[in-house]
């Protein structure tokens, strides 16, 4: 197995997805919930995204060559993508209580989609793919996500522990030094996406 991208598919995803930033969020949106209901909740969150997520990384390849679309382009929309995330997650702005009131299974929407299978997401799963050429890449990209998913599911389930232990303060914290690593890969992935267009013009 390819360690090095095994364990850069589980960064970049975990710093998207954000498990520890989810806790206040899933939280929020439970809040009228039983520890039964919510757990449920969590469970049916966790079946969503894997089912998006997985959807993309098998047929994400044909819908890019359907569309006429290049990886570098869809590098560089990811990383503009990510720049958004990283902001809403270093200013604190992710919406969560705002859309408790909206929808009648939020484990459906907003919390399985579009919070931890969201656009970021999808696209770097997508690039993960795009990049691997081997068994033992592919292995290691389903690994990465199933190891960050479960991180997710892990996180709601055990939601009220982690506020606990973190406390209000932590989670803040934890939440922050996520947007700005994904900040960098962001930057990261708009830089490969302007070499990838100049090496092709070059």
């Amino acid at each position: 197995m390819d360690l090095q991208l095994l364990a850069s598919v589980i960064v970049t995803l975990f710093v998207i997805m954000d498990p520890p930033g989810t806790v206040p969020i899933f939280m929020s949106l439970t809040a009228q919930m039983d520890a039964r209901d919510r757990n449920l909740s969590a469970l049916q969150a966790l079946l969503v995204a894997t089912g998006v997520i997985v959807t993309f990384a098998i047929f994400g390849q044909s819908i890019l060559n359907y569309m006429h679309i290049s990886l570098a382009a869809l590098q560089g929309a990811g990383g503009l993508l990510l720049v958004l995330i990283a902001l809403q997650l270093l200013t604190g702005s992710t919406g969560g209580e705002e859309n408790a009131t909206k929808y009648k299974n939020v484990a459906f929407v907003p919390l399985g989609t579009p919070l931890m299978a969201g656009p970021g997401a999808i696209v770097a799963v997508m690039v993960f793919v795009q990049r691997s050429g081997s068994m033992s890449q592919y292995l290691a990209v389903g690994l990465g996500i199933a190891v960050t998913l479960a991180s997710l599911y892990l996180a709601m389930r055990f939601a009220g522990v982690v506020q606990r232990v973190l406390g209000e303060n932590g989670v803040e914290l934890v939440t922050r030094i996520a947007g700005l690593l994904l900040s960098a890969i962001a930057v990261q992935m708009i830089a490969d996406s302007v070499h990838a267009f100049v090496t092709s013009w070059t």
